[in-house]
């Protein structure tokens, strides 16, 4: 049993890793967009097409998030990235850590 209770341990670090690391380029992403940046700098291109796609659905999901010409859905991804983190990282680290 122990085999099963490291691969979900390890399956809780990769995925707190990975939302970790979209957390920050959402947040990256937020950032430039105040200063008006160039579309075709490689680091924008990178950030835009890494993100649009989770932000496009939660703007399709909730359009009232585009108030005035300010979107605030990277507000809302946030929040639902520290939400999976402190939920579904958390319980498969809990059963895990029961496997052993």
């Amino acid at each position: 049993m122990f085999i099963v209770a490291n691969f979900i341990s390890s399956l809780a670090y990769i995925l707190s890793v990975i939302l970790t690391i979209y957390y920050w380029l959402i947040i990256i992403r937020a950032l430039i967009s105040w200063v008006n940046p160039d579309p075709f700098n490689p680091l924008v291109q990178f950030l835009v097409q890494a993100t649009e796609p989770f932000l496009k659905f939660i703007r399709k999901l909730l359009p009232f998030l585009v108030v005035g010409g300010i979107d605030l859905s990277p507000l809302v991804a946030i929040m639902i990235i520290i939400f999976l983190k402190s939920f579904l990282v958390a319980t498969l680290s809990e059963l895990a850590f029961r496997l052993h």
